[in-house]
């Protein structure tokens, strides 16, 4: 099975999430949007991939916001891949930045959060079996308006926190993150960012390694409950949808 990773800049790899994914047998794509150098000027051409030829697809997170107009040169055209995705009933696991381009895609907005989140924050989930209650790492300073459809799975004080629409499953936190992924994190502009929310950089970093196992037991949870939800396990194959006008 094949499954493509758009990955939005440098900093951000799939970790534990990857790795799960290969263990349920996908072979594993990635495709970077903005690259190192254009990091300070993302507005980059990118071509993207046909997302309906693979059988499913992670939109990762980023940096910047949906709706930045920087960074409309590629924000637009993936918008329009994940609306084919959709229609061809390709799923999706949209994570942070992704899980808010599900959110615009698909009927929804994302606006600036009145409590944007940065550092470990619990997560109540209706259903543990789709997305696992428990601290998740966040960071972010918007957040979506659900789509119409959506059925939302779980919240916090902050917000929506996940959302599953017919094949395509969004969360607002970061279910890949490593304790590397977070030092790179900081030292790319980050540090400055943690402070300015209270967080104390060399806290953040022991508090998440002490985390870590626990959190990656959860982000293989995540996974399989994504593949569970989209996927028929007799098949292999993407489940077929039923959509609403």
């Amino acid at each position: 099975m094949q499954l493509l990773v758009i990955q939005h800049d440098h900093a951000s790899p799939l970790g534990p999430v990857a790795e799960r994914l290969v263990e349920r047998g996908f072979d594993l794509t990635a495709h970077p949007v903005v690259p190192e150098a254009s990091f300070l000027a993302p507005g980059v051409e990118t071509d993207f991939p046909d997302f309906t030829g693979f059988d499913a697809v992670v939109s990762m997170g980023a940096p910047w916001s949906a709706y930045d107009e920087i960074i409309d040169s590629w924000v637009r055209p993936e918008v329009e891949q994940l609306r084919r995705a959709d229609e061809a009933g390709v799923p999706v696991l949209g994570i942070c930045f992704g899980g808010q381009l599900l959110a615009a895609t698909h009927g929804g907005s994302v606006i600036p959060s009145s409590t944007p989140e940065i550092g470990w924050a619990e997560v109540c989930s209706d259903d543990d079996a789709p997305v696992p209650s428990g601290p998740w790492l966040q960071w972010h300073y918007d957040r979506w308006e659900l789509p119409r459809d959506a059925n939302e799975l779980a919240r916090n004080a902050a917000g929506s926190q996940a959302f599953i629409l017919r094949g395509n499953l969004a969360v607002q936190f970061h279910p890949e993150l490593t304790t590397t992924m977070l030092a790179g994190w900081l030292g790319n502009g980050g540090s400055e960012k943690a402070a300015s929310a209270g967080l104390d950089r060399e806290k953040l970093l022991t508090e998440t390694r002490q985390r870590e196992g626990a959190a990656r037991v959860r982000a293989h949870r995540l996974v399989d409950g994504f593949l569970r939800a989209t996927f028929d396990t007799s098949t292999h194959r993407p489940m077929a949808v039923e959509r609403t006008s």
